[in-house]
């Protein structure tokens, strides 16, 4: 009996949305498992120490500037991954924000930057990447949507409408790819501690609530997301197509 692997050597990676917090741990993890890594951020500075961990490692590591807002910016990164490394075999989404506003003080402007960001900008990266997945015949795509794309949350209307549609889109990925070899998943983590959060996290009422909810009793840290990552990119989950896997402490088994 052939059992199947969890490791990646061999494979190339694109990680969109890279710079820091959650996705500067899915990289590492990314190139850890044996991948070669494309590192992918609005702004190429926040990017060269992650590039220089990565190359340290022994593996391949191309940073690239990526605005996900912009298709032309997306197709710019395909392209150069290709050329660098090679046919990308897995996608990381990563790429995401939040403004964290009541129901009736979201604005329009506010309203579209986490809907273009969240799931446009995700939608164009997986319909880019995944075209070229298509013609070769396999590939693998990994979104990263979030506790609150599955439950409610207050203060979350913009957030919570772009994380579940990534639920919602990665189910219809997978039903019009997975058959030619392409398999979409997302992972839905709870509340992680990165910078991008600290200002909730200083808020003990906020730190309270939120512990509440939580069967396990803490919060999620970035690097509790690379174990659930990497067995979506590997080859150990080549059944598994279409799920949303809450990475979450048990919060939705409420």
């Amino acid at each position: 009996m052939n059992f199947p692997s969890f490791s990646l050597a061999g494979k190339n990676a694109v990680l969109v949305g890279a710079g820091r917090g959650i996705g500067y741990t899915l990289a590492l993890g990314l190139a850890q498992a044996g991948a070669d890594v494309v590192v992918a951020s609005r702004t190429i500075t926040e990017l060269e120490d992650l590039a220089g961990r990565i190359r340290h490692m022994g593996r391949r590591c191309l940073p690239h500037p990526v605005d996900v807002q912009k298709l032309n910016s997306i197709e710019a990164l395909q392209k150069a991954a290709e050329t660098e490394l090679g046919p990308v075999d897995i996608l990381v989404n990563n790429a995401g924000g939040n403004v964290n506003q009541s129901a009736l003080e979201v604005t329009e402007e506010s309203w579209d930057l986490i809907l273009n960001t969240n799931l446009k900008g995700l939608f164009f990266c997986s319909q880019t990447f995944g075209r070229q997945m298509l013609n070769r015949g396999r590939g693998k795509i990994i979104n990263i949507s979030s506790t609150f794309g599955l439950v409610g949350f207050k203060n979350r209307a913009s957030y919570a409408s772009s994380k579940g549609g990534v639920t919602q889109l990665t189910k219809v990925l997978a039903i019009e790819w997975s058959k030619s070899g392409v398999c979409v998943n997302a992972i839905a983590p709870t509340a992680v501690h990165t910078p991008m959060n600290e200002k909730l996290f200083s808020d003990p009422e906020w730190r309270k609530d939120v512990l509440s909810r939580i069967p396990i009793g803490r919060f999620c840290e970035p690097v509790d997301l690379v174990g659930p990552m990497v067995f979506l990119a590997s080859s150990a989950s080549d059944m598994v197509t279409g799920i949303t896997l809450p990475v979450d402490g048990g919060w939705t088994a409420w």
